[in-house]
């Protein structure tokens, strides 16, 4: 009798595992049920990886809801050191968030719970000592760029976004923090060529790509005024002029936007990556 039970363990631990690996044989093995079936409902696409959909939200939402961030972070802690990656290769995290923003709250949260605060976060929390200290260790990290292409002294500026709610120290060292960058003299991030108003213009629209017809990019002002480039209907980086119709993508090197014109006009846009090159026409 004891051999027997113990096979049907066995049966059991085997069809479990397999489950793990295969979920979807797990289910056709057999049927769920109290008795058998371990789980109250069917196991995720992503298991045993995080859902990307709640790696976005909590990323996104450390921009500036920190009731929202408190309650995923709270249930789940490991979503404070959460990295997503936007497009183009432009990685942000939940402290890379709310530090470009200037959400100390929501970072001393982060922190809290085990986020990895970086040169920026340092930037704008106007830790002084350890910015300082990095930068002579590794000579030239003050030029590098941030989440979205941001700069390590915008970041610091956006230190002051909640300066009402500072004490007087942390405020002396947020000053003594930006003008340190300052001085540096290249810590304000890479100088781009100018685009005028009426050159945005003639760029604006929808480009398609791919037989449906479905697929493209749009090309739109942004929040500060800036051209950016977005997936059909939905959210985009900027992209800064490095020469006559040609941009680069949010601060990623790799990533160059042509935009093509016929008769005067732009008729197309050109995405190139290492990878790939993608030519949108514009509606």
């Amino acid at each position: 009798m004891k051999s027997n039970q113990r096979r049907d363990a066995l049966k059991l631990t085997t069809l479990g595992i397999i489950g793990l690996i295969l979920p979807d044989a797990a289910k056709l093995s057999y049927k769920q049920n109290d008795t058998f079936y371990p789980f109250s409902k069917p196991i995720s696409r992503h298991f045993p990886n995080i859902d990307p959909e709640v790696i976005s939200q909590v990323v996104g939402k450390s921009h500036a809801d920190l009731d929202t961030v408190m309650k995923m972070v709270n249930k789940r802690p490991e979503l404070a050191r959460s990295v997503w990656e936007w497009r183009f290769g432009d990685f942000e995290s939940a402290i890379g968030a709310a530090s470009h923003v200037g959400r100390r709250d929501i970072v001393q949260f982060l922190i809290s719970k085990d986020a990895r605060p970086t040169i920026f976060t340092f930037a704008m929390m106007g830790n002084f000592q350890a910015l300082q200290s990095i930068i002579q260790n590794y000579p030239g990290m003050q030029k590098t760029m941030g989440p979205h292409g941001i700069s390590l002294l915008d970041h610091a500026y956006a230190g002051e976004r909640m300066k009402d709610n500072m004490d007087k120290v942390d405020l002396l060292s947020l000053e003594k923090t930006i003008a340190y960058l300052q001085e540096l003299g290249d810590a304000g991030g890479l100088d781009y060529l100018d685009v005028s108003e009426d050159e945005s213009d003639q760029f604006l629209g929808d480009y398609y790509y791919g037989s449906e017809g479905v697929e493209g990019f749009t090309v739109q002002l942004n929040m500060r005024k800036m051209l950016s480039l977005a997936p059909i209907g939905g959210f985009g980086g900027a992209i800064y002029k490095t020469a006559d119709h040609t941009f680069i993508y949010n601060g990623a090197p790799s990533v160059q936007i042509r935009f093509n014109s016929e008769n005067n006009q732009i008729s197309s846009l050109t995405v190139t990556t290492p990878e790939e090159s993608i030519v949108a026409v514009r509606s």
